[in-house]
């Protein structure tokens, strides 16, 4: 059996945030013999390999690092420690045509349909202009080439000339698939990409997700604090804690089989049709601060099962003794070793 090709790859991936100072307060630092100012550490130290042609879902809460994730994936921000390779090769150390190559192979969708568009630009614009400039269009060609992308995700080509106010919601997210579809892309990072619709939208755009997957060989990595979307078109799925991914496994089994407590008890919160009486027992507590991260496992003080070595002691990405078609399930979480 051959080993599936690996696209993306993360080692250690890290991003801080820090407060800018500027020269003033420094010195004013210095004198009161302060430190360095507060960083945020938005992710913090993950480690995943994507398999080409599949897609990858990546859950969890706002504010745990998953959209940050994705902007470092795409090459909008660098990671400020760690590595990412696509390919094999380090995007660090890409130059030339390589990192041209990596820069147009990895798109973003964003969430927001309504300010990731450009309100002065026609669509013809917005879709073709890109191509042009990198030259995989010539611009003599441009109305055809945009005409055919507009009919590939459900829009009449004869608006091409409109303006994105001229759109409703879901034909704008359309809009911005298209956009990225005209740089050819093996990877699509979709950021939210249909938290923004209506559920009737939703289900339309992400059944125009699938089906341009497997027309256009794509890998997608679909970022969504919704696991019940994120369970219809995900292959994988990563949940990601405070910057962590504390579970990832096929799809199928973080359904059936969930091993963190977070993962359980965010499954536990999607709505279910049943005609019996049911309990919403909720995640008691708030996401902690990434400014002030509890020690050990970040989850422990939230999580009913705790123990005291997860108040000191933070718990590494393991794999559980069930594999699943050569797809490790992987968990952080001290209980296993119980």
């Amino acid at each position: 059996m051959s080993t599936p090709d690996v696209i993306l790859s993360l080692r250690d991936v890290q991003r801080r945030y820090s407060q800018p100072v500027d020269l003033l307060a420094r010195i004013g630092a210095m004198i009161r013999r302060e430190g360095e100012p507060p960083s945020v550490q938005a992710v913090a130290g993950v480690d995943l390999d994507v398999i080409e042609g599949e897609v990858i879902g990546i859950v969890g809460e706002s504010g745990c690092g998953k959209s940050t994730l994705g902007r470092m994936l795409t090459g909008i921000l660098p990671p400020s420690a760690g590595e990412i390779f696509y390919r094999g090769q380090s995007v660090t150390s890409m130059a030339g045509a390589t990192r041209r190559r990596y820069e147009l192979g990895v798109q973003m969708i964003f969430q927001d349909p309504y300010s990731s568009l450009n309100p002065r630009m026609r669509v013809i614009d917005i879709i073709g202009e890109a191509p042009i400039v990198h030259g995989m269009v010539k611009r003599a060609n441009k109305e055809s080439f945009v005409s055919g992308l507009m009919q590939k995700v459900g829009l009449d080509p004869a608006y091409c000339y409109r303006y994105p106010h001229q759109f409703s919601g879901g034909q704008r997210q359309r809009i911005g698939v298209a956009r990225a579809l005209a740089l050819n892309p093996s990877v699509i990072v979709c950021d939210e990409a249909v938290a923004a619709l209506d559920v009737s939208i939703q289900a339309q755009v992400l059944n125009l997700f699938m089906a341009l997957r497997h027309e256009f060989s794509l890998t997608y990595l679909f970022i969504s604090h919704n696991l019940g979307v994120v369970s219809h078109i995900s292959d994988r799925v990563a949940i990601m804690y405070l910057g962590r991914i504390v579970e990832l496994a096929d799809t199928d089994t973080i359904f059936a089989r969930a091993n963190h407590p977070y993962t359980q008890a965010l499954i536990k919160e999607l709505p279910v049709l049943r005609t019996d009486m049911r309990q919403f027992d909720p995640i008691k507590g708030e996401l902690p601060s990434p400014l002030n991260p509890p020690s050990g496992c970040p989850f422990h003080p939230r999580c009913p099962k705790a123990i005291a070595r997860c108040r000191t002691e933070r718990p590494l990405l393991k794999v559980l003794e069930d594999i699943n078609e050569g797809a490790p399930h992987l968990s952080a979480c001290h209980l296993n070793d119980v």
